[in-house]
């Protein structure tokens, strides 16, 4: 069974390499800025005492008032979990960089995501839909969808 890694031990790892970064924590869960999300990823897979090298999914949640990114993280290795948890807020012209060049899993999960929620992965090097034709009109899993 897997254990899973002390949020606030991931906090504070990740407060020390890139200060102001981490914003919340729970006992599971660490909530990030998202324009730190990169460095963020980044730093749990390479950090030795960390070595988060497994993506096992990532997602959007519609909150109305902003959207929440969710990762899924497993260090094989040391046989531990960890959610990452990012807020985007607004409803238009959402982004948070992609971590595609992280762990390459990223890249289906991050285009659906785009596709059915509307949010935008920067740097991610096939941002197009996977799921609805190029041209349909809004992102059918966001609460304000009138499909």
């Amino acid at each position: 069974m897997t254990r899973a890694h002390s949020g606030e031990d991931a906090a504070r790892r990740i407060d020390e390499a890139i200060p102001g970064a981490a914003v919340e924590y729970s006992q599971t869960e660490v909530w990030i800025l998202p324009q730190y999300i990169q460095q963020t990823a980044r730093l749990l897979k390479e950090d030795g005492a960390l070595d988060f090298s497994f993506l096992n999914a990532v997602s959007a949640v519609d909150y109305v008032e902003y959207f929440e990114m969710v990762y899924h993280l497993l260090s094989l290795r040391r046989n531990a979990s960890l959610v990452v948890k990012s807020r985007i807020y607004g409803r238009d012209d959402l982004s948070i960089h992609s971590v595609y060049d992280v762990w390459k899993g990223a890249d289906l999960q991050e285009r659906e995501i785009w596709d059915l929620m509307g949010i935008h992965f920067e740097g991610h090097p096939n941002m197009k839909r996977i799921m609805l034709w190029e041209g349909f009109p809004g992102h059918p899993l966001r609460k304000d969808f009138l499909g």
